[in-house]
């Protein structure tokens, strides 16, 4: 039986090693790097499910390739998937891999967007979707046939008929979270976008009755799951994400997932999301000010539209039971260094339970990168082990990059402190009690006789 190894590329990547030193030491961006290192690729998962039986499959997470001289295997057929901070460890592997003996397939947004890159390491490359590709790729390599590159040519893939991920090839004891797919694409189309909009421009949505199925599997294996909704929007489409969130008020789980700041606006949605177990959404809010906004979604420059109504929507969310995770751009063209200040009044006044703070990244294949290109302000072309969303790789337009790098570091170790990240979550608890003891005076009032 020839056997098959899925190679994920696990862990957080920063390279500038003063914000190491004080990432070490900051629980709030501790907490959600380790989030982020716990989640399963669930690209290779799916592959699984789509691989005959009569392969011998099975997934490992690499978190650094410089601890272990021996990688997991040996294997005949290797599949690595990779981020863009990640990619040249990847690369390192699939040579190690090749001088083994392996067949080695990458693919993934990196390899879709640098292809001959990609392929001075691999046997073949996967470009865009894998699922119509996958099988042939395999029948291919069986036959000693395979081509050097595979990419759906004909009609992008039905969601409808989509494999069901092998979770089973997961240890329960190593992941805090799960991840599962209910969307694909998204239609903003904003500038520094790396999502699978990059892979797959339409937006499209799993029927919700496939996505139970798929929830029901996990259910098998873990029996109170936290899952982590893998979307670019999901709440992009208002009535089908009704839908879904219904169905899973009725699987007592907890639930994470992103979407827009528009969610504030239907109240019935907010309480739906309250109900089904959503802990959490993720909102990309960039910036709390104008400056570096405009333009910044490119079809109907949507998100400038809706900076003045950020305090309220988070209010409201949060309101609601509903942490909010807020992340943060820092460095986008047309704002100076009076951002951070700006950010991080912002942060104080709306007690954000949760932030993230990136700094503007512009990673192969978006129209980010294309225009820095075009501007000569990238400062280190191809070296993507600095597109880790926390190095600075492109030269500002309003600041330096020390600037930037300065700003972004000490913003940092003010919203992540220890005794701030605390205040921050006790704000939102100490306002859910309140209103659960205001709603129980107001029953009470109800009940009482005239």
């Amino acid at each position: 039986m020839k056997t098959i190894g899925l190679i994920a590329m696990s862990g957080v990547r920063v390279v500038n090693p003063e914000l190491i030193n004080i990432g070490l030491t900051l629980p709030g961006f501790i907490d959600r790097g380790k989030v982020i290192a716990s989640l399963p690729t669930l690209g290779l998962l799916t592959l699984a499910g789509l691989t005959p039986d009569r392969f011998e499959i099975s997934y490992h997470d690499v978190f650094d390739i410089n601890k272990s001289d021996k990688p997991p295997g040996p294997f005949d057929l290797v599949a690595i998937s990779s981020l863009a901070a990640q990619v040249d460890e990847a690369y390192t592997l699939a040579d190690r891999y090749r001088a083994a003996g392996s067949c080695v397939i990458m693919g993934g947004l990196h390899v879709s967007a640098e292809p001959q890159e990609a392929l001075e390491h691999a046997d073949a490359i996967v470009v865009g979707e894998a699922e119509p590709v996958w099988p042939k790729l395999l029948q291919d390599w069986e036959a000693g046939r395979l081509q050097r590159v595979y990419k759906n040519e004909g009609p992008q893939f039905d969601l409808a008929n989509s494999p069901m991920p092998r979770f089973d090839l997961l240890d329960p004891a190593h992941y805090n979270r799960i991840t599962l797919q209910t969307q694909r694409g998204c239609p903003f189309k904003c500038e520094f976008c790396a999502a699978s909009i990059r892979i797959a421009p339409q937006f499209r949505a799993k029927p919700v009755d496939r996505v139970v199925a798929e929830l029901h599997e996990i259910k098998k294996l873990w029996r109170h799951p936290f899952i982590e909704l893998a979307d670019d929007n999901t709440f992009a489409n208002r009535a089908r994400g009704k839908h879904l969130v219904r169905a899973l008020a009725a699987e007592n789980i907890h639930w994470f997932t992103e979407t827009d700041i528009s969610v504030a606006d239907d109240p019935e949605l907010l309480r739906l999301l309250r109900e089904s177990g959503c802990s959490q959404i993720l909102i990309g809010l960039e910036s709390p000010v104008i400056a570096g906004m405009d333009g910044l979604e490119q079809k109907a420059n949507w998100k400038a539209k809706q900076v003045e109504r950020y305090r309220t929507a988070i209010r409201r969310i949060q309101d609601h039971g509903i942490t909010v995770n807020g992340c943060f751009i820092l460095g986008l063209d047309g704002s100076g260094p009076e951002t951070f200040d700006a950010v991080w009044k912002f942060i104080q006044e709306t007690a954000l339970f949760e932030v993230q703070l990136t700094v503007l990244t512009p990673f192969a294949g978006t129209p980010l990168y294309q225009r820095l290109e075009r501007e000569g302000r990238l400062l280190y072309p191809g070296q993507w082990d600095r597109c880790t969303l926390f190095d600075v790789n492109f030269r500002p337009d309003r600041m330096n990059v020390e600037m930037l790098e300065t700003g972004l570091r000490d913003l940092m170790a003010k919203v992540y402190n220890k005794e701030f990240t605390a205040w921050r979550r006790n704000q939102f608890f100490d306002r859910l009690r309140q209103r659960r003891r205001n709603s129980r005076g107001r029953r009470a009032e109800q009940l009482s006789p005239a």
